[in-house]
């Protein structure tokens, strides 16, 4: 089977369209040799004459009536394809999708995608939060967004800079007949909030000072897999909390949660953006790598 460019039926529809090879060349920005080679290697690969033509005029034969008809809006639909795909490198439009830990992307949400929709309102963002790893490529995503240790070695890194941390908390009321930990160790033996990773593995509380690294296996009433549901124990008295510090650092500014053993929770290794080498990417996906490095850079107000 024969394939035919998109030049030799642009060619017929120009010809249709203009009255003549002269004119369509000139439409086209051709010249009337190279369109009427067009013409003639089409009608040789179909086998069949598509115009009449005479020293004064063109027409369609009764087999390029038929033709032109059938490949005109199949043509259209292609043009309007390709136009849609350069727009895209014009303006910011269409779909972004990002993979993300669900920590991760609250603590991005705000001040880096909200603010992004702001600005590109032609934008849509598929944001898909999971605590598994995934191959952000294979899976149809634009951006990954985890921390710097976890970004695969062949991508390009963005990190986004904000020291992040982990808070250890409990509500006032918690601690109104207890002491307050002062080592990580004092933690067994209080009721703690339990964590399930991902994998199914209870998550060890992790701790540091002084170049000593602590992991603590705790205990307590109940066992988690979210974050929002394990501040919801906490804030109602349930237990002690291991949280990223942006998860709480509102409630423990307003009083609602007390922050504890804060010398044994050191600043841990940054957020990063990352993608693919990627070539003749979108203007969205160009605009939010821009906005993420203003973001990285401490410009967004």
């Amino acid at each position: 089977m024969n394939r035919h460019s998109l030049i030799e039926l642009e060619a017929v529809l120009a010809i249709v369209r203009c009255g003549s090879f002269r004119a369509a060349a000139l439409d086209l920005g051709m010249s009337t040799t190279a369109i009427s080679n067009a013409v003639g290697k089409l009608e040789r690969d179909l086998a069949v004459r598509l115009f009449n033509r005479t020293t004064r005029s063109v027409s369609l034969t009764h087999a390029g009536r038929i033709f032109v008809a059938q490949i005109k809006s199949a043509l259209e639909d292609i043009q309007k394809a390709m136009n849609t795909a350069r727009s895209q490198q014009e303006t910011p439009s269409g779909t972004l999708r990002i993979n993300a830990f669900a920590t991760a992307a609250r603590e991005i949400m705000a001040p880096l995608v909200l603010t992004y929709l702001q600005r590109y309102p032609q934008v849509h963002i598929d944001l898909v939060t999971e605590g598994r790893l995934v191959d952000v490529v294979a899976a149809g995503f634009d951006l990954g967004v985890r921390s710097a240790d976890l970004v695969p070695s062949d991508a390009i890194a963005i990190s986004l800079g904000k020291m992040r941390r982990m808070a250890v908390a409990a509500s006032p009321a918690f601690f109104e007949n207890r002491a307050i930990p002062q080592v990580p160790q004092e933690l067994l033996t209080y009721p703690c909030i339990c964590g399930r990773l991902p994998n199914g593995a209870l998550l060890r509380w992790r701790f540091e000072k002084d170049g000593d690294e602590l992991l603590i296996d705790v205990e307590g009433p109940i066992t988690l897999d979210e974050s929002s549901l394990a501040r919801i124990a906490v804030t109602n008295g349930v237990g002690i909390g291991y949280f990223m510090e942006a998860d709480v650092r509102e409630d423990i500014a307003a009083g609602r949660l007390i922050r504890i053993l804060e010398d044994w929770t050191p600043p841990l290794v940054p957020l990063c953006l990352y993608y693919s080498n990627r070539r003749n990417s979108s203007a969205a996906f160009q605009a939010f790598i821009a906005l993420a490095r203003d973001f990285a850079a401490g410009r967004l107000t």
